[in-house]
């Protein structure tokens, strides 16, 4: 007879589950859940031209930052020395990548020789190479003669007159005598020439006289073994110990008195900066060297772009809010007051802010007010158009039935998910910020350049007089803004992508 079984007493552990189709969907998971902004992080990576134009960005950002900061010397900061002003429009120079500051250039017999001139004397000679000399020009004077050399414009600078105190004219020998390196050069006797690098007779064009052997003939003013003024290093050709070179001249009285000396501008340098002048991108019309001028311009073009996404950023996202979420005459009424700030134009509204504000609150807020005053705009229509997609959704249905209110209910469920398009439009905001104030600096209508400030756009519209001449100087600046906006569009798909809602967890 067959036991009978108590199906009501069998142990749980003899239970064990059937796999009947193959297809059992109660194991355990194997992954961990990925949380929202992981999963935006890992689609973000996946688009490599996103990435690549993020690291350029952070280069960018990093550049501007760190530049100012380490490589502010006094040379980058005191724009109001008279020293700085006289190193202007020098070629770029990076040695460890070949661009060593020369270039060619053709000179007529007069530069030729003023550029000889200033090698004889300093030991430091302009002309590195001669590859065509003594030649007539067809389609200039026939009597005219040229050269066509390579120069260093580094050396070519030359002298400069400089009006010292005693304490500086004497730390300045004695810096001297304890590197080797002559900075001081002998004074000439006519103390009415302007130009500090003819020290040899010359007509009344500066064209050098020559001596029968071709030489130059020196104009240097001696003095009397008692003018024990200077007293350091001297050049070859003050050997007469009882007519000496003379190397200042002094003016004032005996109470105030200074020094007016002749210095080579490459040495000066030196001493007064501990290291021999060279300008990774080289200096501008004013001196001022352009590697530490564009870090601190993108700077401050980077903190006002990002002031003014955070300003427009709040202000549309609350307006934008309102009128998404309550629609109807509310909705209305809001986008007549948006739609008529929205058609004024930008260039208008710039301009008579400059014209009427900026005398009275200063120009950067002037820009910042106009910025702001139509930058909302586009942030709150896109936030308003999020709050209408999402705002009859299941989930805020849900909410409201359970009590929520409609700052809940705006803030903590529906804003969340338009998180993304927001954060896409306000890193977008900082390019477009840019770019247009550089267009209003360049077109003259605002101006953000002084001794203490300046801008991406000012030192576009400072280097267009000197395109064809000297186009360094505007290549830099067109080059990073340039850079700039092409990797902040190619940033700006991939955080579209990445924080697109339907996107999530598709591979």
């Amino acid at each position: 007879m067959k036991e009978k079984i108590d199906y009501a007493n069998i142990p749980k552990e003899e239970f064990a589950f059937v796999d009947r189709d193959g297809a059992i969907h109660d194991k355990k998971l194997d992954t961990k859940p990925i949380g929202y902004f992981k999963d935006v992080w890992l689609r973000f990576c996946r688009n490599k031209s996103s990435v690549v134009a993020a690291v350029i960005i952070l280069l960018l950002v990093l550049y501007a930052i760190f530049v100012p900061i380490f490589c502010e010397t006094n040379y980058s900061r005191a724009l109001t020395d008279t020293m700085y002003l006289n190193y202007t429009k020098l070629v770029p120079k990076i040695p460890w990548l070949g661009i060593d500051g020369t270039g060619k250039e053709t000179l007529n017999a007069s530069a030729y020789l003023s550029y000889k001139a200033i090698g004889i004397e300093t030991g430091l000679d302009p002309i590195l190479e001669v590859y065509r000399e003594n030649y007539e020009d067809p389609k200039a004077s026939k009597k005219a003669r040229f050269y066509d050399v390579r120069v260093d414009n580094y050396y070519k600078m030359g002298m400069v007159y400089l009006t010292l105190t005693p304490q500086e004219f004497e730390s300045l020998q004695a810096w001297q005598d304890e590197t080797g390196i002559q900075v001081v050069y002998p004074a000439i006797t006519d103390s009415k020439q302007t130009d500090a690098n003819i020290w040899y007779e010359a007509d009344r064009k500066g064209a050098a006289k020559l001596d029968s052997e071709g030489n130059f003939k020196p104009i240097y003013r001696t003095t009397t073994p008692e003018d024990t003024t200077y007293h350091s290093l001297r050049v070859a050709a003050d050997a007469d110990p009882e007519h000496p070179y003379a190397y200042a001249r002094v003016t004032g009285t005996a109470n105030a008195k200074s020094y007016v000396v002749r210095v080579c501008k490459y040495t000066y340098f030196q001493y007064r900066y501990g290291f021999e002048p060279c300008f990774t991108f080289g200096t501008n019309a004013k001196g001022q060297d352009i590697f530490t001028r564009l870090a601190a311009g993108a700077r401050f073009s980077f903190l006002l772009s990002i002031c003014i996404s955070v300003i427009n950023l709040l202000i549309g996202s609350i307006y934008g809010a309102i009128e998404g979420y309550y629609g109807g005459a509310v909705d209305m009424v809001m986008e007549r007051v948006s739609d008529v700030i929205g058609n004024i134009p930008f260039i208008v509204v710039s301009t008579l802010f400059q014209l009427h504000l900026a005398s009275k609150v200063g120009v950067v807020p002037a820009l910042l007010f106009a910025f702001v005053l139509t930058g909302w705009i586009s942030m709150a229509a896109n936030v308003r158009m999020q709050f209408y997609r999402f705002k009859g959704q299941e989930y805020i249905l849900a909410a409201r039935t359970l009590g929520a209110g409609d700052a809940r209910l705006m803030f903590k469920h529906i804003f969340p998910n338009s998180l993304g398009t927001l954060i896409t439009s306000s890193v977008l905001v900082i390019p477009g910020v840019i770019f247009t104030e550089s267009s209003l600096t360049y077109l003259g209508i605002i101006n953000l350049d002084s001794s203490t400030m300046t801008s991406v756009g000012s030192m576009l519209a400072n280097g267009k007089s000197y395109l064809s001449t000297d186009p360094y100087i505007i290549l830099f600046p067109a080059a990073f803004i340039s850079l700039l906006e092409v990797s902040f569009n190619l940033f700006g798909n991939g955080l579209r992508d990445a924080f697109n809602p339907s996107l999530r967890g598709v591979e």
